[in-house]
């Protein structure tokens, strides 16, 4: 398992095969699995329900971006802007068709998504290799994590229609900030 994420009714794991299964929390036992999607050649490294649990995003090793539909065994949209690996998913909070993508080391773009239709809003270059994305639960912003070449955080604020402006970049960490985590009152963010 690769990558894992939950809506109200499924857990849903990626894996190494590039398959996505869902499991059902509502069953006593776990263990059985009540779908899957094939939807990607390579690992599912990013995968992010959305809030409403409507639409869940999933990003591979083979450079593609999936949106699924809730109820639906094949990919709304299959998109391959990034130009390397897409683990870096975010759903925005206060826009429900709105995602945030993160590209890999040979990519290192945030892109913005209409997931209604698919469209790409806006793309920037960070300069790193994009790990995750987080947004702001009480503010129109939101935080990427790093990798190579600078270990970075950087804090970007949403202008409306897919833009973003460069905030701040947080430095200190010495190797890939890979894994981001928001506090349940949303005013801290955690990176390791």
């Amino acid at each position: 398992v690769s990558s894992l994420s939950w809506n109200a009714q499924l857990v849903s794991s990626g894996s190494r095969d590039s398959s996505i299964h869902h499991h059902d929390v509502r069953v006593a036992s776990h263990q059985g699995v009540v779908g899957e999607l094939q939807g990607h050649s390579q690992e599912v490294c990013g995968l992010k329900w959305s809030p409403q649990g409507s639409q869940l995003a999933s990003g591979g090793n083979d450079n593609l971006l999936n949106i699924w539909e809730a109820r639906r065994n094949q990919s709304r949209f299959v998109i391959g802007r990034h130009q390397a690996a897409v683990k870096a998913l975010a759903w925005c909070p206060f826009h429900s068709n709105l995602l945030a993508s993160g590209g890999g080391t040979a990519d290192r773009r945030i892109c913005l998504w209409n997931t209604g239709n698919g469209q790409c809003l806006n793309e920037v270059d960070t300069k790193s290799q994009v790990c995750a994305v987080q947004w702001s639960t009480h503010d129109r912003e939101l935080v990427s994590s790093h990798g190579f070449t600078h270990n970075q955080l950087i804090l970007w604020r949403y202008a409306g229609r897919g833009r973003v402006h460069k905030v701040v970049e947080l430095t200190g960490h010495q190797a890939r900030v890979l894994h981001m985590a928001q506090s349940p009152d949303g005013t801290t963010i955690v990176s390791a």
